[in-house]
């Protein structure tokens, strides 16, 4: 009896033993599991459009109507309007230079004296020769009067009178070359006086003073550029050729050189020239505005960006060009609605400008539409309007 009694009581605390221990593994899963559920609880994401306050806060403006240009831009490069290099037509030295570099000249402006003597001594020379050939001409044309009275009276014969009056004529011809070599003379020393063929201003001088100059040497004595009108050339895709004969032929056409990063108002000037064919290789035609320049804000090899106005086009439906917003159907708005919700409308948009876009079908005037904060928006979702961006909530994102 006292074996079956201590066996009964080993299998009872084996019981409890293993009671107990089922008992404390299963409160280990449980706290093991229940920090789980209560981060998978916090990380669960918000939906879109959501918002635990009064709505998305955005920016929103109105869609106005106005009259707005029609314009094309482009990239230009101001050009001189006209280039000169000067060069030395008679050899010799130089010496004097009448100019500083960089200087504005007028036409007919002294720039360069190239050693005159040489050619005084050419031109003295001819004008002596000149003198003694209308000496002899003048002497054999009193003879010639003489011989003919002789030869009437038969005093002198047939041929002495035709020599004579061949001698005048020889002397008449060497007086009329001595002329034109007086002529030629007085032309080299005058080209010893370098003057500014236009108006303008002189670049980099590559001779000075006790330099000898060649005549028509390749190199240039100095360049000359005319700035004071100016051109400004640029390219259009060839589609545009249409509409710029068209209001072309309608009037002059204005447009506007923008020096980046200048402050400065642009430049006004007239569209000029249209290129009489087409670049094949980039599909774009050449054309060129003059401008006055009287600032000298322009200069030439300078690039600008360059604004053509076409027209004016009047009752346009303009939105800030950062309301447009792009998806797979295409361009579309979110127009805020009088409860506060947004609506997501296709539009068309016509053309655009740096900071508006002309909406040709889709929204109404005085309709409001959504320009910052779009990120965070689908249809219907509530919204709160802020006063400008600074306002916007830091997590709104832009389009």
């Amino acid at each position: 009896m006292k074996l079956r009694n201590f066996g009964s009581q080993t299998s009872r605390r084996l019981f409890h033993f293993k009671h107990f221990s089922a008992t404390i593994m299963g409160l280990l899963l449980f706290l093991a599991f229940f920090p789980a559920c209560s981060n998978k609880a916090e990380v669960t994401p918000r939906k879109k459009g959501a918002d635990p306050g009064n709505g998305v806060p955005v920016i929103v403006t109105s869609a106005v109507e106005k009259t707005v240009p029609i314009q094309l831009n482009a990239i230009g490069n101001v050009q001189a309007y006209s280039t000169v290099t000067v060069k030395a037509q008679v050899g010799g030295e130089l010496i004097r230079v009448r100019f500083q570099e960089g200087q504005d000249v007028k036409q007919g402006d002294p720039l360069f004296q190239i050693d005159p003597r040489p050619f005084k001594s050419e031109l003295k020379q001819a004008e002596a020769n000149l003198k003694k050939d209308a000496i002899q001409a003048d002497n054999t044309r009193k003879d010639t009067k003489r011989y003919a009275d002789l030869f009437k009276e038969g005093l002198v014969t047939q041929q002495q009178y035709d020599q004579i009056r061949a001698n005048a004529e020889a002397l008449d011809a060497a007086v009329r070359a001595d002329q034109a070599a007086v002529e030629n003379s007085r032309l080299q020393l005058a080209y010893s006086s370098i003057r500014s063929p236009i108006n303008g201003r002189t670049g980099n001088l590559m001779v000075h003073t006790g330099n000898l100059v060649k005549a028509n040497d390749t190199s240039p004595l100095v360049t000359i550029n005319q700035i004071s009108p100016i051109y400004v050339a640029f390219s259009v895709p060839q589609q545009n050729l249409p509409e710029i004969k068209k209001y072309m032929a309608a009037g002059k056409l204005k447009t506007e050189a923008i020096i980046p990063k200048n402050d400065g108002p642009p430049s006004q000037g007239i569209l000029s020239f249209v290129d009489n064919a087409v670049d094949p290789a980039t599909g774009t035609i050449l054309l060129k505005a003059t401008f006055p320049n009287k600032d000298k804000a322009l200069w030439p090899g300078q690039f600008v960006n360059v604004v053509l106005t076409l027209t004016m086009q009047s009752n346009a439906i303009v939105v800030p060009s950062q309301a447009v917003q792009s998806g797979q159907q295409g361009q579309y708005l979110f127009i805020v609605k009088p409860d506060l919700t947004v609506e997501s409308r296709p539009v068309i948009v016509g053309r655009e400008t740096d900071q508006d876009a002309i909406i040709e079908n889709g929204v109404r005037p005085g309709e409001n539409v959504v320009t910052d904060g779009q990120i965070r928006l689908s249809p219907g979702a509530k919204v709160q309007i802020k006063s400008s961006p600074s306002a916007t909530a830091s997590g709104d994102g832009r389009s």
